[in-house]
């Protein structure tokens, strides 16, 4: 389980992995540092590989979890290229970080500054970053961590560099997202939003989530369009709100949401509609038949209307790399996402088998 889902313990593993996606025809690599906290909201307990149990004030200043997650991440930059993403998980810096985020007080100084150090490398090479979203009782104080490195990052004249991430399970994800495209349009920044269905449904207080799935893919879609279309809520309707800067990463292994997307897209490329910078991406080992097609419908829009016609498709892979232990809580989310894989397993040998006819007509073509 640990090979197919995740990238490796090391930087020559990981950097092979990245290198074979890639080869692959693939945009990129969205890579995580996979050492985390995981909050089990019925009972309040903590759990997490190599994290210090606990942790008086006067010990935050020199904080070994802070430290050893700056190096750990410090390293995954290192492991990332021009195009790759580096995604953030705020809690595998421990306990004393975790409280602050829950708490709503500001964090530690020492994790301002490795913040201000891994995002400063992240620039230098070229790459974005991705501020993953984590369990509710944390998720306000990460959007504020988020919200405070897009103003200083995603200036106008860059684009989005730091992007936060939406959760369509919420009920209150479509408010949010809001409020922040309204915070974005007075602080003069573009938006970096990165829009998943979630992954802490097992652990979440069950009257903050979405009554049916139904609903979460209404709430995805809903707001997935609207940020194509620039008309969300008020925002890009006449006398509501300008609508912000902003830039959209589609992360999900939904193919009717893909699809749909790209279908908006390129209908306003065809109408000469201003668009709405999108890409999309799926985990490691996971709906490849979403990610496959995707690629097969880029080439195949290309040959019908040309790279002029058309908007780009750029399709990314997720991947978690670190120790088995680092994974664990990783690597359970997957096997619960999992539970329906026999149901997709048909498509996804569809969609292989076209893959490889499409990589072999490309190598024998002219």
């Amino acid at each position: 389980m640990y090979n197919h889902f995740c990238a490796g313990e090391n930087q020559v593993e990981v950097t092979s992995t990245i290198s074979e996606i890639k080869r692959m025809g693939f945009r990129g690599a969205i890579l995580t540092y996979a050492r985390e906290i995981v909050v089990d909201n019925r009972t309040e307990e903590e759990v997490g590989k190599g994290m210090l149990e606990s942790k008086n004030e006067t010990e935050v200043e020199k904080d070994s979890g802070i430290e050893a997650w700056r190096e750990g991440v410090l390293t995954t930059v290192e492991m990332v290229g021009e195009g790759d993403i580096l995604a953030l998980k705020l809690t595998g810096a421990g306990p004393a970080v975790s409280e602050t985020l829950s708490s709503g007080k500001p964090l530690p100084k020492q994790m301002v500054e490795a913040l201000a150090e891994v995002c400063s490398r992240a620039v230098e090479r070229k790459a974005r970053i991705f501020v993953d979203a984590e369990q509710i009782k944390v998720q306000p104080g990460i959007d504020a961590v988020a919200l405070g490195l897009m103003r200083q990052f995603n200036t106008n004249g860059r684009g989005a560099v730091v992007y936060n991430t939406y959760q369509a399970y919420l009920k209150g994800t479509p408010d949010v997202l809001a409020k922040h495209m309204e915070i974005a349009n007075n602080d003069n920044f573009v938006l970096g939003v990165k829009l998943v269905r979630g992954a802490y449904i097992s652990s979440e207080p069950r009257q903050l989530i979405n009554d049916t799935k139904e609903d979460t893919d209404d709430s995805y879609n809903s707001v997935a369009s609207g940020l194509l279309s620039q008309r969300y809520r008020d925002f890009g309707k006449g006398g509501g709100a300008k609508f912000p800067e902003l830039e959209l990463f589609l992360a999900t292994h939904n193919k009717q949401s893909v699809l749909a997307a790209n279908e908006l897209q390129q209908s306003r490329v065809e109408m000469g509609q201003p668009l709405t910078k999108i890409q999309y991406g799926q985990l490691l080992g996971m709906a490849d038949e979403v990610s496959f097609g995707l690629l097969q419908l880029a080439d195949i829009t290309a040959k019908e209307k040309g790279a002029k016609g058309m908007a780009p498709t750029e399709v990314y892979k997720c991947l978690s790399w670190g120790s088995l232990g680092d994974c664990l809580s990783y690597l359970l989310r997957r096997a619960v996402e999992n539970r329906d894989a026999v149901s997709r397993t048909k498509s996804e040998f569809s969609a292989l088998k076209t893959e490889v006819w499409r990589r072999l007509k490309s190598t024998v073509s002219p």
